[in-house]
């Protein structure tokens, strides 16, 4: 039986500009003529209207984003070197970014590394392949083969994002958020070659601090590794000041805040989870004497309702860093006003000499809209404040184009 055709796409006027200035997606409705129907995975060629080549890329035929570009301008075979090639250069664009104090961090970071809907984060000797499209289900053996050759690692955990679980078919297993590759035969989980099971939990370092993150079943790949040079700006602020970490998780800027000699710490979050492995990662660091020194606390609840109803409580430096708050452009306006009310309700929060971090990883909210968000309430307070800095991704987790520039965070200093 021949193998079917290549498949073959041609796009509007609109979409070949838009391919042509490299942007890594292309939507259903910019296609405006295929030769025949394509699976999820495919690699699917891209035509202008002059039939020359414009890109290539793995085609979906299920999602608005019908196809990732891998490869656009000139013609070029995709072919095991140029995977092979891909791979080694979101590697070293990695070489020499961390030294011996840091071994978790990310090695592929989606379509800015030209991996388009895929992650890749090292945990120590662990790897944790995340797939947020169904293109990589056929592919993920071969991917992982990559990796496995090129990093040897004790052990690669696969997983999926929740959107193409219920794509994996037959091959998968999902449990909790990892995906277990099974036998044919007889159900059980295969070992080889990608390591052996470790419960979940691994042990990393973070500029020197020891971290827990849970690889199977924790948020993203088990750790938020996108905050580390924030969480270093946190502690380099906190010498005796009172430190007020809301939306938690697992205690990284608390953490942070008591080795650089705060006080106290305090972990607020709505999760008894991530406030029983925030005082876990304390436990974990406590032949630090900083860490030792400072008293920690937890408080679990709504942060929104804590901190309208804290009363007389008062912190030197507050940390606002909650989860997405406009998960599609809808909520976009919702999410512009709750920024603003959760920034008002820390700034109350504040004695003199307080700083604020607030952050935000929601997409749909540009950097411009959330800080003006965040310094209108200072304004609306009625104290003196200064803006000390902004910040956004750290190198590891390079943003190429706009709708992957996510994360950004500002710092203010009230009198």
């Amino acid at each position: 039986m021949s193998a079917p055709a290549t498949l073959r796409l041609r796009v509007t006027a609109t979409a070949e500009t838009i391919l042509r200035s490299k942007h890594p997606w292309l939507f259903a409705d910019s296609i405006r003529e295929q030769n025949r129907d394509g699976q999820a995975g495919e690699l699917a060629v891209i035509f202008d209207r002059k039939d020359q080549f414009l890109a290539v890329g793995l085609y979906d035929p299920e999602s608005p984003i019908r196809v990732r570009i891998l490869h656009s301008g000139k013609p070029r075979k995709l072919d095991d070197a140029w995977w092979n090639e891909n791979l080694r250069q979101a590697l070293a664009r990695r070489e020499g970014m961390f030294d011996a104090q840091t071994n978790g961090y990310r090695l592929i970071h989606g379509e800015s590394d030209n991996w388009p809907g895929l992650v890749v984060d090292r945990y120590d000797t662990t790897l944790v392949m995340k797939l947020y499209s169904a293109v990589w289900l056929p592919r993920w053996r071969e991917v992982a083969t990559q990796l496995w050759l090129a990093q040897q690692p004790e052990r690669l955990v696969l997983r999926l994002s929740r959107n193409i679980q219920d794509k994996a078919g037959k091959e998968f297993a999902v449990r909790d958020g990892q995906v277990m590759t099974l036998k044919a035969d007889d159900n059980t989980l295969v070992d080889s070659p990608w390591g052996h099971e470790t419960g979940g939990i691994i042990t990393f370092l973070e500029n020197g601090l020891r971290f827990e993150a849970n690889v199977v079943s924790g948020q993203k790949t088990g750790f938020f590794l996108d905050q580390r040079e924030n969480r270093n700006r946190v502690g380099a602020l906190s010498a005796g000041r009172d430190v007020l970490n809301a939306f938690s998780f697992s205690g990284g800027f608390s953490l942070y805040a008591a080795r650089g000699g705060a006080k106290s710490g305090t972990d607020l979050d709505i999760s008894a989870h991530a406030l029983a492995s925030a005082r876990r990662n304390f436990a974990l660091n406590q032949s630090l004497p900083a860490v030792v020194q400072c008293r920690h606390e937890t408080a679990q609840g709504d942060a929104f309702v804590w901190l309208e109803n804290a009363g007389a409580k008062a912190f030197d430096l507050i940390v606002l860093d909650p989860p997405s708050l406009a998960k599609r452009e809808t909520e976009r306006a919702g999410a512009i006003q709750a920024y603003g009310k959760l920034a008002a309700s820390g700034i109350r929060l504040l004695r003199r000499d307080g700083i604020l971090v607030a952050a935000s990883c929601s997409a749909h909210v540009s950097s411009a809209e959330f800080f003006d968000a965040v310094c209108g309430a200072a304004q609306e307070s009625g104290r003196k404040f200064k803006e000390m800095e902004t910040t956004g991704h750290p190198a590891d987790h390079r943003s190429t184009f706009k709708e992957a520039q996510y994360l950004k965070c500002i710092y203010l200093r009230f009198e």
